[in-house]
């Protein structure tokens, strides 16, 4: 028998636990917590019509005289117990949660993947191509980099309402408040691959590309664009729980998702109105799950950021 035929291929999940990602992550309890506790809430939400005890933004399925039932305990009127306890208008707190984290967890990816697409492709360019197009780029980079990214997208927001007929504005309200969040984070992913697209566009093979005549494209998503993805995807995750809790701040204010369609932040800000008069379970739980969440995948965060540094190995 040919001993080559006689070496076995791994198996894929042999080649998972090979991987030194893999070796870092089993060997950080906070980290496999933290990833555990992504995942459950990232899983309650996708399947929140399932698991949640009522469609909390139904009005057929409210009642109010189930408002302000405390957590655990039997309604006066109904009997019914809710295990977080209900609002003013009678609506389950743990399947507004899910319903919310639903929102919160679209807007967040949405406007990471939006402002890494535009990030990366603004580093791309500006580290390749260099001359007065790099100046020009990292110079609105710095310009943005002096407002807050809450101003940026308050200002988004402020345009947006002024050109939109208030008939459409909550039809297309989650889309500007991802583009508005999207917009206000992208410096961050554009100067990171612009630093790493100097360092690559300079090495042999990719002198070699441009020798051969492969077309500049071609060259940035093919060659350089695999090189340079280990910090962004840092930045993506911590870049993540910053969306998310950019997206409740808005909401929290007001200038957010509609009231038809209301995320963690918006819960929060119904439920500081009661904080005050004894209803405390109404604000306390939304919080509780958004600081949880962003806690936990800015954990994950961390934990990359390590694991991809080779100085630290």
């Amino acid at each position: 028998m040919n001993a080559s035929n006689s070496v076995k291929t791994p198996s894929l999940f042999a080649r998972i636990a090979d991987n030194d990602l893999f070796y870092s992550f089993v060997r950080s309890p906070v980290t496999v917590v933290a990833a555990v506790v992504t995942l459950v809430i990232f899983i309650a939400a996708l399947c929140a019509p399932l698991i949640s005890p009522q469609n909390p933004f139904d009005p057929a399925t409210l009642n109010l005289m189930e408002g302000f039932t405390p957590p655990m305990a039997p309604n006066a009127f109904t009997g019914n117990v809710f295990w977080l306890g209900t609002d003013a208008q009678g609506r389950d707190i743990f399947s507004a949660i899910l319903y919310g984290s639903r929102v919160s967890l679209l807007v967040g990816f949405a406007a990471v993947g939006f402002a890494a697409v535009l990030g990366i492709s603004l580093g791309l360019i500006s580290g390749y191509v260099g001359g007065w197009v790099d100046s020009l780029i990292m110079r609105i980079a710095d310009v943005q980099l002096s407002f807050p990214a809450i101003l940026i997208a308050l200002l988004i927001f402020g345009v947006f309402k002024g050109i939109v007929p208030p008939g459409v504005q909550d039809k297309v309200a989650i889309y500007v408040l991802i583009a508005a969040i999207g917009l206000s984070d992208w410096v961050q992913y554009a100067r990171t691959v612009r630093s790493s697209t100097l360092a690559e566009k300079n090495k042999e093979y990719v002198q070699a590309a441009r020798v051969i005549g492969v077309p500049a494209p071609v060259i940035l998503l093919r060659h350089i664009l695999p090189n340079v993805m280990g910090p962004v995807l840092v930045i993506a995750t911590i870049g993540l729980a910053l969306a998310i809790i950019l997206e409740s701040t808005l909401s929290f204010l007001g200038v957010g998702v509609p009231p038809t369609q209301p995320s963690l932040g918006t819960l929060i800000r119904v439920g500081q109105d009661f904080l005050f008069s004894g209803e405390w379970w109404i604000v306390l739980f939304p919080g509780l799950t958004l600081l949880v969440l962003a806690l936990a995948v800015n954990l994950l965060g961390d934990w990359l950021r390590d694991a991809l540094n080779p100085k630290l190995r």
